[in-house]
Formats: structure tokens, C-alpha cells, sequence
């Protein structure tokens, strides 16, 4: 018996006469990610993707997973194929689908004829293969409304395909189908969901890292580039460019008055950012702010801090409540990591009573009092870059030349 999976997209299908350009994004990517499993041929057909194994040796069930969390899939079967006869097709039916019904007391099954010289239609097709069904599983009721499994028959070019239920994928559009940003990736719970928010609608990621060793440690560095790990496992391979902000911060705090310093730091990661997002060609900066959640999140304390660049900025949890934050987190798992409790570079120097309203003219005003293009170019040549994998190995660490 031969098993393979079959893939739905979803917006893809609305691209005219761009659409090859979207699907042979989403073929590359799950060529890349076929490598990991085995020897699999991956093909496109009638709004459908087929990755079949070609030896024994290829981990179908390793691949299913994999493809679940491949942006532009919005739901993938497992199933058999054999020829497109009836014979052939009652057969594979009653030796395939038991399995599927553990558990199920009611079912129905659906046809779909797409190859239109097949003898039978639709309906006759269905219900042959539901009387089948019922041979083999007596136990069984028809239930065309609510049923615990439908089961799918497919005459399609290839041969006669069956399945029983389907996996929900990720869906949105393939990576790289528009273009790639910078995230700001923090250790918190917010930036890795905007990651990967942003990776749903095909933007290709690499993120930025602000430090302040010694007073963030090595443990923080490495919780980042574990979160970068796991938005990887959805986003492919992420470059993490690691910037010190340790002496921005200490002459901030010398210089300046105390409820001015989030957001002249926040100035400063923007400035560094937008440089950064330009050397690596990425076309926005991704931040994980949510209006009002914190002191520097308010209206106007993000427009003082998106003040210092020109590119554009995606906020995607702009709207969103922290509970709303949280379950994307929880289903993306990179929650536990999260909220495990090492510090990051935003809370050193926290100020007790940071301004909420500030005034540009008054920011502008503290950040005169230091030396803001030499603090740049000082933090600018501390920066490395880890590549990190979508197992959550780390490629390479090199310092910057």
C-alpha cells in the first residue's frame, strides 16, 4: 500500500497569473524540509501538493509534522493512492480507512471527481465506497451532518486517492513570498510572537539581540537564541545579530534625567536597528509592542521612539491584549521559554517613574547631553551574528569583521 501526503493552499490559489511564483516557493520549502526525513518527490497539481516517499526508508511521519508548520499549507491528509479503477479503489478502501475509526461511532464519506472521464460520479462514487466502509466497520452509522470522521475519495490525474480527515496547517503565505524583516527579538513573550507573526504572512526573518553584559548574563543570550530556535522551526533558519548596549546604557544613566532613559534606550535600538535592517537588505524593522501594555508602548512614547527612522515598522500584536499575546505563545511553544527568568538589556536601569506622554523636544533635549553618533559607532562594533536552526542548533558564531 502506498502512502503519501497530500497538501492544501489556501490564499495561494487567488494569486492569478502570480500564483506559480507562490507555489514554487512553497515546493522549495518543503523540498528543504523533506531533506531532514528521507527521500521524498515533492509534485503540484489542481491546487494541490504531493510528497510521496520513494523508499522505505523515508519518515512519512516526520514529514507530516514538518509540513504542519509550513506557512501557505492550510491542511494536509494522509493518504493511499492506487489506480483508478473501482475494484482497485473498494479494495484500498476497506484496507486503509479502519484504521482511522477507533473510536468513531458515526462517519460519512465525500467524493471528489476531478478527473471528469472517470465512469462514475461524485455522489455513486461516495456511496459505493461508504457501503465498503460499512462492510468492514458494521458498527458504524452514516451521518452526513455531524460526523466524527468524513472519509475522501479523490479521482485526481495521478491515480484515486483516500483519506480520512485532515490536519489544519499553518496557513498564511510561503516564506520569503514578501520580503524580510528585522525582528527585534527580546527575551520576553511579545517579539518571538511577532516573529512569527510576521513569518505567516511570507516574511523571511533575521533578528537583532540587545545585550548588557555583565549585567544581562549569558544564560539571557542563550533563552533568545533558544526562542530564535523555536520560531525557526516554523520560519527556517534565523541569523541573530547580537548587539552590547552596556556603555549606551551607563552614559545614559550618567548624563541623563531617570524617567527619560526607556525610551533614549528604545532611540537608540531603533537608530541601531534601521543600520542593521539596511547592511541585511531586510525591508522593515518587526517589533512585538502592544499599545499601552508598558510605559514605552504608549502612543506617544512609540512615536518618539519610531521618530529616529525612516523605514517602515510592523507592530502585528499592536491590537492584541496580553492574554491574546500568551495563546499564540502557548501554541507556538515558545512560551515556557519565555517567561523563564532571565533578564534582558530593558530591564537595567529601569527608571521608577518613566514617562508615558513624553514630548519630542524634551527627548531630543536629554539625548543632546551625550554623544549619540559616537555611542552608534561604539555599539555597532560590538555586534556578532549567531545562525540558528530550525532544531535549535547554532550554525556558526563569528565576530564581526
Amino acid at each position: 500500500m502506498k502512502e503519501l501526503l497530500l497538501c492544501k493552499y489556501g490564499e495561494i490559489v487567488l494569486k492569478g497569473a502570480n500564483r506559480a511564483f507562490f507555489e514554487n516557493l512553497l515546493c522549495r520549502e518543503l523540498k528543504f524540509r523533506a531533506a531532514r526525513h528521507g527521500n521524498f518527490t515533492i509534485s503540484r497539481s489542481q491546487s494541490t501538493i504531493y510528497i510521496e516517499p520513494q523508499d522505505d526508508d523515508a519518515d512519512i511521519d516526520g514529514m507530516l509534522e514538518a509540513t504542519l508548520k509550513v506557512f501557505g499549507i492550510v491542511g494536509v491528509s494522509r493518504a493511499a493512492v492506487c489506480e483508478k479503477n473501482m475494484d482497485d479503489i473498494r479494495a484500498l478502501a476497506k484496507a486503509y480507512i479502519p484504521q482511522f475509526m477507533a473510536g468513531a461511532k458515526t462517519f460519512k464519506c465525500e467524493a471528489k471527481r476531478s478527473d471528469k472521464r472517470f465512469p462514475l460520479g461524485s455522489p455513486q462514487i461516495a456511496a459505493e465506497i461508504g457501503g465498503e466502509i460499512l462492510s468492514v466497520c458494521p458498527r458504524l452509522k452514516v451521518d452526513v451532518n455531524n460526523p466524527d470522521v468524513v472519509v475522501r475519495v479523490e479521482i485526481r490525474e495521478f491515480g484515486a486517492y483516500i483519506h480520512a480527515g485532515q490536519y489544519k496547517g499553518a496557513g498564511g503565505m510561503p516564506l520569503g513570498s514578501n520580503g524580510k524583516g528585522l525582528l527585534l527579538l527580546s527575551g520576553g513573550i511579545d517579539s518571538p510572537v511577532a516573529g512569527w507573526m510576521m513569518a505567516k504572512r511570507g516574511v523571511k526573518i533575521e533578528a537583532l539581540h540587545f545585550e548588557s553584559y555583565p549585567y544581562t548574563s549569558e544564560q539571557a543570550r542563550d533563552k533568545v537564541l533558544d526562542l530564535a530556535g523555536i520560531v525557526a522551526g516554523w520560519a527556517g533558519s534565523i541569523r541573530v545579530h547580537v548587539i552590547s548596549l552596556t556603555h549606551v546604557q551607563e552614559e545614559l544613566k550618567r548624563a541623563c534625567e531617570e524617567d527619560y532613559f526607556t525610551l533614549l534606550l528604545r532611540r537608540f535600538m531603533m537608530r541601531l536597528a534601521e543600520r542593521a535592517a539596511r547592511e541585511f537588505e531586510c525591508g522593515a524593522l518587526i517589533t512585538g509592542e502592544s499599545v499601552g501594555q508598558v510605559a514605552s508602548q504608549t502612543m506617544e512614547a512609540m512615536a518618539v521612539t519610531g521618530a529616529v527612522v525612516s523605514m517602515p515598522i510592523f507592530r502585528p500584536c499592536v491590537g492584541m491584549d496580553k492574554e491574546e499575546i500568551i495563546q499564540i505563545a502557548r501554541k507556538i511553544d515558545t512560551f515556557e521559554t519565555s517567561i523563564l527568568p532571565f533578564e534582558d538589556c530593558c530591564t537595567v536601569f529601569t527608571p521608577r517613574h518613566p514617562r508615558t506622554r513624553p514630548e519630542l523636544c524634551k527627548v531630543e533635549a536629554q539625548e543632546a547631553l551625550v554623544d549619540v553618533d559616537a555611542l552608534l559607532e561604539e555599539a555597532w562594533a560590538t555586534m556578532y551574528h549567531v545562525n540558528v536552526r530550525p532544531d535549535g542548533s547554532r550554525a556558526f558564531w563569528e565576530k564581526r569583521d
